[in-house]
């Protein structure tokens, strides 16, 4: 777990993307601690030092978040996640009872769903992903530990070279100085035990979530932006259709990282006021 900022503020318990694991972003810290926000970000199952829960669902968040409160000795909190964070978000939102409002910033939508074409518009490299999630947890695994071997010890270049058909102009620009540093320590640490976390997560993306949107009652917001490669701007928009009581952001020009960097002071904002 990494906390940091006002032990007195209101939590705001950060759901990282996937892969990904505890080290938190310094731009998303300075934002949350000027707002007066204690920010909670953890590794999920499988990631880092964090011990696999196989066959995990994305409700499983819930009583993990839960669990990260009881540890706090506090009994509210905001709750937010960005990409593959974000079903575990929505799931906060329906099921935490501690949620105070959630923020899901290019998360992705469910699969299987009317109205949804959930690969359509996706970068090569995360078609070919889900491709191998779809044929099983060995194809997605072998698949996987491939890509690891370059992430594990990768450098920025070495990131724009591996996920080249995810990242649009406007996501390229975006990844520079600190922030490419950040996500670097990010991956780095979420690999670097292995890709069970990412391969559960995958899974857990495919399959039912443990909890239908409908019991969403919590304030929620969305952000996604419409040059996303790796979550395509229909999962923001599909999303938004079918959660009529939110705040809806859908940003022409913004990516998947360029949103992310570029409008968390709005984001917070927005999330401190629901």
């Amino acid at each position: 777990m990494w906390i940091s900022g006002p032990t007195t503020g209101v939590p705001l318990v950060f759901h990282h993307g996937t892969p990904g694991a505890k080290p938190a972003v310094r731009a998303l810290e300075r934002s949350s601690h000027e707002r007066g926000l204690q920010l909670v970000t953890y590794s999920r199952p499988g990631y880092g030092d964090s011990t696999r829960h196989e066959g995990r669902r994305v409700v499983d968040a819930v009583g993990e978040t839960a669990a990260i409160l009881d540890h706090l000795g506090v009994d509210r909190c905001l709750v937010a996640g960005w990409s593959g964070g974000g079903p575990h978000a929505l799931a906060c939102a329906a099921r935490l009872e501690q949620a105070q409002g959630a923020l899901v910033i290019a998360g992705v939508a469910p699969y299987e769903v009317g109205g949804l074409d959930w690969l359509d518009g996706m970068g090569e490299d995360n078609v070919e992903e889900f491709g191998a999630a779809l044929k099983g947890a060995d194809e997605l695994r072998a698949f996987l530990d491939e890509i690891a071997v370059q992430l594990r010890h990768a450098e920025v270049e070495d990131i724009f070279e591996q996920l080249s058909s995810l990242l649009p102009a406007v996501d390229r620009a975006a990844l520079t100085g600190e922030y490419a540093e950040d996500l670097v320590a990010h991956i780095r640490e979420a690999l670097r035990t292995g890709v069970d976390g990412w391969v559960d997560d995958d899974l857990a993306f495919l399959a039912p979530w443990g909890f239908d949107l409908h019991e969403i009652s919590k304030p929620l917001t969305l952000w996604q932006g419409s040059e996303d490669l790796m979550v395509p701007f229909a999962h923001g928009e599909w999303l938004g259709a079918h959660q009529p009581g939110a705040r809806v952001h859908l940003e022409p020009g913004q990516g998947h990282l360029s949103i992310a960097i570029g409008s968390i002071d709005r984001m917070l904002d927005e999330l401190i006021e629901t």
